[in-house]
């Protein structure tokens, strides 16, 4: 007995251990068809586990498999309440009768992608951050599950700790959610959701339930969970397969989003929107292959007894069948099987030559890029390699339309639209130091070979290269719009516009780069404020509108081209608006000599003019200022002579006013007198700037203030009958206070602010009595108190009345009640 004791332990200790593995076999046979032999299922083919994985036991994928199907939330999660701002979007996502859902797929793929962008950054130097297996391979992948409505995205990103889904997904602390909120009760457009930051939340297009699994390599794995009903939960993930490292985001679809749980569906998406997103996506497709299964006797049997054949054939066949006899018959079926399947596999379009990429891929680019995925071309964009000591491939576009927020704290944010990669490794999209602020507006990626990978932005800061490919861009930038003026009909002249229309391609090009000027002309006059180094070429790239252009833009070589004989400086005049412009009293001798001057009218335009000083060699004159030269008057002598008493009188009586002097006008034709100030200080439009500015100085601002000159016009009725006045009584007070009103009248017609509009009004107002006949000494007829006091009572007694009447009406209701 003793002999047999220690074999049978054995042989009942693996027994033990074998049957548990033979009920999983039973159990997995059970569930297919007896014809077709097929593997034990493996865990990857199971939704959200992790394919090539670690095996788990029967527990862990029952658990996983309850954790799918449910749609409430998890009793042992901690709850918290969606910040306010948050909740609110939500709302106006789950309520949008927008019909592009689609929008929700690519926003999680960006998504994804940012997070593995990040893992890849630090893995440079830190290479065990990746770790080993699955874990290091940087990917994306999409399940869905038809039976329980569940589409899945997974990516191997860096994940997120507990902080961070409380953070990123329920309390985000910046502007991008009211920014969007705002943007979408004007305008509606849910498609821009991804440049504010906020695309996560796209998700309740389609979902009303979703899960978000995710695991940092500095905490546990957590599981967030929201119905969007205002409150979302957070608890340690008991449930599914452990991630190793990213996050899986889960959508339990609604029923009318059914239509994503077809492959196709997702295919053409992820072709649309995500196709040159630079890791691979991933899909878990069903596909169709033939396989070769034994046939029944039964089937075999029935096919001999239907066949009636002749004595030779049988004879031949006889010996094929020995042959036969000796292989075991089988059959070709149709099987589905399931495989990863890779969806963008387009090469990087930054590393093909720009010969072999189409204008739909750089539009496609464009939108993956941007996130702006509206049907809108880029206006232009440039694709080169620059070679020498600095080695580095770019793509630079020209967005159709400004960002909400371009000029918003323009000095103090940090922003820049400009990815840098290094060796085709994602490092920073953060990074402004690639471009000057006023170029900000760019979009675009380089990928430099000359840097160093294991970078930060304050190595980069100090590196030698950076200054060469800071240079490159500006250039290569600087060209693709002078390109886009060029190639615009509406900017060539008539010669060249000739040439454009029989090419063919004016329809296409035809007003592009007046579009361009509207959204970002502000950056280019910032940029000749700024960059003294590219201000001559920037200036070519000016536009504006003259009192010869008939609405249309013009540039500084078509004036200069226009320019009349003898005309030795540009004429420019600013102020609030053309319609403004085009009435002032310092453009009617001008226009009468048929010169042609510039209407600057953005607020901006008078710190450009005080750095862009002249242009190809012509200097700029500001018609409202001193030194306007406008040819050579015989009678200017004589003039000048015959009103010196007046002049010189006026000049003493307008002492009070700070005038500096009283002038004979050459720039006048139908107006008594104008205002101008000095050649080297502020125009009456720059004052009235500086003076709205929120934290201005007034004190300092006297300092800048221009010296004022009022110049009359010699011609004009009024100016003479005052110089008559003025000989035969210069003491006379109506004849002092006259002047007074011209010159402040004068005043306001040139644009200057009153800095004392009451007794600019009284003077009006005793001019109106005169012409009116009317008694200086005429007083104003006072109200009667009696009267005011009787209406008064009146209305009291009819309110009492009134409130009595109520009290009567609501005592008989009380009885009818009773």
């Amino acid at each position: 007995m003793r002999k047999w004791t220690i074999p049978s332990v054995l042989f009942l200790l693996c027994l033990l251990f074998l049957l548990p593995d033979q009920g999983r076999k039973i159990q997995a046979n059970a569930e297919v068809d007896s014809d077709a032999a097929v593997d034990p299922p493996k865990v990857e083919e199971k939704l959200g586990a992790v394919p090539h994985g670690l095996s788990t036991d029967s527990d862990v994928v029952k658990r996983e498999a309850e954790s799918m199907s449910r749609r409430n939330l998890r009793t042992n999660a901690e709850k918290f309440e969606f910040q306010a701002e948050v909740s609110r979007l939500m709302d106006i996502i789950i309520n949008s009768l927008y019909s592009n859902k689609d929008i929700f797929l690519r926003e999680l793929i960006s998504n994804a992608s940012d997070a593995l962008d990040k893992i890849r950054f630090l893995s440079l130097t830190d290479k065990e951050i990746l770790g080993e297996g699955d874990d290091a391979k940087l990917e994306i992948q999409i399940k869905l599950d038809k039976e329980k409505k569940i589409l899945s995205i997974r990516d191997r990103g860096i994940g997120m700790t507990k902080e961070d889904l409380i953070k990123n997904l329920g309390t985000i602390a910046k502007s991008g959610t009211s920014a969007f909120v705002e943007k979408m009760q004007t305008s509606g457009d849910l498609n821009l959701i991804g440049q504010f930051g906020v695309g996560f939340y796209s998700v309740y297009l389609v979902a009303d339930y979703v899960e978000v699994i995710s695991k940092h390599n500095d905490d546990k794995q957590y599981v967030w969970e929201s119905k969007a009903d205002g409150a979302f939960a957070i608890s340690d993930d008991e449930w599914n397969e452990p991630l190793g490292r990213g996050t899986e985001i889960r959508l339990h679809l609604r029923d009318e989003a059914q239509e994503y749980l077809d492959e196709y569906k997702l295919k053409e998406l992820v072709k649309k929107y995500s196709e040159f997103i630079n890791f691979p996506i991933n899909l878990w497709a069903t596909k169709e292959v033939d396989e070769e299964v034994p046939v029944d006797e039964d089937e075999s049997n029935d096919d001999e007894e239907t066949c009636i054949k002749s004595s030779e054939e049988e004879e031949e066949e006889d010996t094929e069948k020995e042959d036969e006899e000796k292989k075991p018959k089988t059959k070709t079926v149709k099987k589905t099987t399931y495989e990863w399947e890779l969806l963008n596999d387009v090469k990087a379009i930054w590393l093909r030559s720009p010969k072999e990429v189409t204008d739909e891929e750089y539009t496609k680019f464009y939108h993956s890029l941007a996130k702006d995925f509206g049907d809108e071309k880029p206006l232009s964009w440039s694709h080169f390699t620059a070679e020498g000591d600095v080695e580095f491939k770019a793509v630079l576009f020209v967005p159709p339309k400004a960002p909400h927020d371009l000029y918003e704290s323009y000095y103090n944010s940090n922003k820049s639209n400009l990815k840098l990669y290094v060796r085709r490794v994602f490092i920073s999209d953060e990074f402004d130091e690639l471009l000057p602020k006023y170029l900000n507006f760019l979009m675009g990626l380089v990928d430099s070979d000359t840097l160093p990978l294991n970078v930060s932005r304050e190595m980069l800061q100090q590196h030698s290269s950076l200054k060469t490919i800071k240079k490159k861009l500006i250039r290569k930038a600087l060209d693709m719009i002078r390109k886009l003026a060029e190639e615009d009909p509406d900017e060539s002249n008539d010669k060249d516009k000739k040439d454009i229309e029989e090419s063919g391609e004016s329809n296409e090009k035809k007003g592009q780069y007046a579009k361009f000027w509207n959204e970002f002309g502000k950056s280019i006059k910032l940029g000749i404020i700024e960059d003294a180094t590219n201000r001559n070429r920037l200036a070519k790239l000016l536009r504006f509108e003259t009192t010869k252009s008939d609405g249309k833009l013009t540039s500084l070589d078509q004036y200069i081209s226009r320019m009349k004989s003898g005309q030795k400086d540009i004429f420019y005049i600013t102020g609030t608006s053309k319609e403004q412009l085009e009435k002032s009293p310092f453009l009617e001798r001008l226009t009468k000599k048929n010169y042609e001057v510039i209407f600057f009218t953005d607020p901006v335009d008078e710190y450009l003019m005080q750095y862009l000083m002249d242009y190809e060699d012509t200097k700029f004159q500001n018609v409202s200022k001193e030194g306007l030269k406008i040819g050579k008057d015989s009678k200017d002598k004589e003039l000048k002579e015959s009103f010196k008493g007046l002049t010189k009188w006026w000049k003493g009586a307008l002492a009070s006013d700070n005038v500096d002097d009283v002038k004979i006008s050459n720039r006048l034709a139908d107006t008594p007198c104008v205002v101008v100030t000095s050649k080297f200080g502020w125009s009456a439009n720059m004052e009235r700037i500086m003076q709205s500015q929120t934290l201005s100085d007034a004190n300092k601002q006297a300092y800048m203030k221009g010296k004022r000159v009022l110049e009359i016009n010699p011609r004009h009725p009024i100016i003479k009958e005052l110089r008559e006045r003025v000989l035969k009584d210069p003491e006379d007070e109506s004849i002092k206070q006259t002047a007074q009103l011209v010159y402040q009248t004068a005043l306001m017609e040139s644009g200057f602010v009153l800095t004392d509009p009451k007794s600019f009004a009284s003077q009006i107002y005793s001019s109106v009595k005169n012409s009116l006949e009317i008694s200086p000494d005429a007083a104003v007829e006072e109200e009667d108190d009696v009267e005011e006091s009787v209406i008064e009572s009146g209305a009291t007694k009819d309110e009492t009345e009134a409130s009595l009447n109520v009290d009567e009406v609501s005592e008989e209701d009380v009885k009818d009640e009773l």
